[in-house]
């Protein structure tokens, strides 16, 4: 039951770290700074304070076998490349409509568990996976009339397999099944960062942050979505699995949700609220079976 309840939160933690995306990266994107600009800046940050952090504290030897290193390099392209395509995502779509159609990856992972893995799919399962999906209906806020930018929805939906296959793959790639954590989360984080050192010819193209709120939302970016995102979300995934760390994601939405209202002064309505509550619902169903298959 530990187990369980450790999994949980450290999936919940997860999901909400990562919702804080939009919070320090429009206003980046807002001033001009491209997006691999952005990126380089956050997963840089994130590979310094980390690496020094398991180096210097906690003592983990970072040497990898080679296959070790060609697992650990694949998902930190996948995980970088997923932050990319979102990124790029935001030019062309509202920020809360993105990370709402983001969503979709836990149902990605679902299948790809049930395909290749004969992970069984519960009907408790379903039922999270479709309450889940009606409150991301409801909390869908397009302007009327004006359809999506295709381009934007694509790149999207690019982002949430490339998440969800990061996420199958933590959980069952052999190669890395003994790799602690700690060793697992800096090396995603630095084979990520090479995708903005090439994107950038090797930094001739990067763009200097000039304000001292800019260095402040890159050290938001570093931290909250990145290093604290991938440390909870690997945990989650080894403690109670890929799909049930994949609906917890569900909250991920709310919390982009949540500081809009708050920073960006966005309403709420009803059908916001109500979305909020299926969502809420459908995650209250996965924290919830440990209890009720005990009783």
């Amino acid at each position: 039951m530990k187990r369980h309840t450790a999994g949980i939160l450290n999936g919940i933690i997860a999901s909400t770290s990562y919702g804080t995306n939009p919070l320090f990266g429009l206003p980046l994107l807002h001033n001009g700074i491209g997006v691999n600009s952005i990126l380089f800046y956050r997963y840089a940050a994130a590979v310094l304070i980390y690496g020094l952090w398991i180096k210097l504290v906690k003592k983990i030897d970072l040497r990898v076998n080679f296959a070790e290193f060609i697992t650990l390099l694949a998902l930190g392209l996948m995980f970088s490349f997923s932050s990319l395509t979102l990124f790029e995502a935001f030019k062309y779509i509202e920020a809360g409509i993105a990370c709402t159609i983001l969503f979709i990856y836990p149902t990605i992972v679902a299948v790809i568990m049930a395909i290749f893995y004969k992970e069984k799919i519960t009907l408790r399962i379903i039922y999270a996976i479709l309450l889940t999906f009606l409150g991301i209906f409801l909390l869908y806020s397009g302007k009327s009339g004006i359809p999506l930018n295709l381009k934007g929805v694509g790149m999207v939906l690019l982002s949430a397999l490339l998440y969800a296959l990061y996420i199958v793959g933590v959980k069952n790639l052999k190669s890395i099944r003994h790799v602690k954590p700690d060793k697992l989360n800096f090396y995603v984080m630095l084979f990520g960062l090479f995708v903005y050192i090439c994107n950038l010819n090797f930094c001739t193209e990067l763009q200097i942050l000039t304000e001292p709120y800019m260095w402040l939302c890159a050290a938001g970016l570093a931290i909250f979505p990145t290093v604290i995102s991938i440390e909870t979300i690997n945990i989650a995934i080894k403690l109670i699995g890929s799909t049930k760390t994949a609906i917890l994601g569900a909250l991920e939405p709310l919390t982009a949700i949540f500081f809009g209202i708050i920073f960006f002064h966005e309403e709420m309505t009803f059908r916001i609220a109500a979305g909020v509550c299926f969502v809420l619902f459908g995650v209250m169903i996965v924290i919830t079976r440990k209890t009720s298959l005990s009783r």
